[in-house]
């Protein structure tokens, strides 16, 4: 069975290029604006099972997770022709992974249900108070909720996400991202071996500075590390290049995708210069791996 993700954005928190900008042409930096896939939304991911029978060809037959509500998800969805969710799971409660949120009121309206959302409220506590017309029904309205919110499993726990093409296992692992701690997730088969991931399991880091060791035996040999790497130097909040770099040889990664990129991080040049394994995200961008 084959698992996929596809890389809804995989810019930095204003997108790129930024509003402003000589002539309102957009701020671009260091990046070349003739190269399209230097045009980036805000960070989010979909994760995908094949169908037995079907393959990839019907997307209402996939089941499908989705990583954070950008403030660009509409347009994402619509990108990666997403039919149906199965189950959202949030990273932390920042604005650019979570301000997205009211678009998934046309999925759940389309799926005739409320969209399973995990959360982990200690981590992210803002998201359902800022939020919460989305979970619970407000006294006098008309708007039904949109969302079922539920506990996120502990950090090297599973979720089981079940679909029409089978289920996906989600394990969440622990994250600092400054001065607070974000979530990152493993993806992978129900009975997939985390003592043992051997080119399994597909690990998604969108917002991180540093790990603990405990996150890092964990992705231990993983197939493929989607990975924070905003900047070529270092940074408060976010990892830069060549740390991402040798996070990826420590855990000996078999491929590792460079995301969450600012205006420093042109395609091109980050093409000419990674590792054989490891490339830099573009919107739109399929990965896929044999479980």
């Amino acid at each position: 069975m084959t698992l996929r993700a596809i890389i809804l954005g995989c810019g930095s928190s204003g997108g790129i290029p930024r509003p402003g900008g000589p002539g309102g042409k957009g701020q671009w930096g260091q990046l070349d604006p003739s190269e399209p896939k230097n045009r980036r939304m805000r960070c989010s991911i979909l994760v995908q099972k094949e169908h037995p029978e079907a393959g990839w060809s019907e997307p209402e037959m996939l089941t499908t997770v989705l990583v954070d509500t950008s403030p660009d998800l509409a347009r994402q969805l619509l990108m990666a022709q997403a039919a149906r969710l199965d189950a959202v799971f949030f990273t932390h409660d920042h604005a650019d992974q979570s301000h997205g949120i009211d678009d998934l009121r046309a999925m759940a309206l389309s799926m005739r249900q409320r969209v399973p959302t995990y959360i982990d409220q200690s981590l992210s506590p803002e998201i359902v108070d800022r939020f919460r017309y989305c979970f619970h029904q407000k006294p006098g309205s008309s708007y039904p909720p949109i969302l079922e919110l539920i506990d996120m499993p502990a950090c090297g726990e599973r979720a089981i996400v079940n679909g029409p093409s089978g289920s996906i296992a989600v394990v969440p692992f622990l994250q600092h991202h400054g001065r607070i701690d974000s979530l990152g997730f493993l993806f992978g088969e129900h009975d997939l071996d985390l003592s043992n991931l051997d080119g399994r399991g597909i690990a998604y880091s969108s917002d991180t500075n540093a790990l603990p060791d405990e996150t890092f035996e964990l992705l231990d040999r993983v197939g493929l590390w989607i990975v924070d790497a905003l900047q070529r130097k270092p940074h408060p909040s976010h990892s830069h290049l060549e740390q991402s770099l040798d996070w990826l040889a420590r855990v000996k990664a078999r491929r590792g995708v460079l995301t969450n990129m600012h205006l420093d991080m042109d395609y091109g040049a980050l093409c000419n210069e990674l590792p054989e394994h490891v490339e830099p995200a573009y919107d739109g961008m399929l990965l896929t791996l044999q479980e």
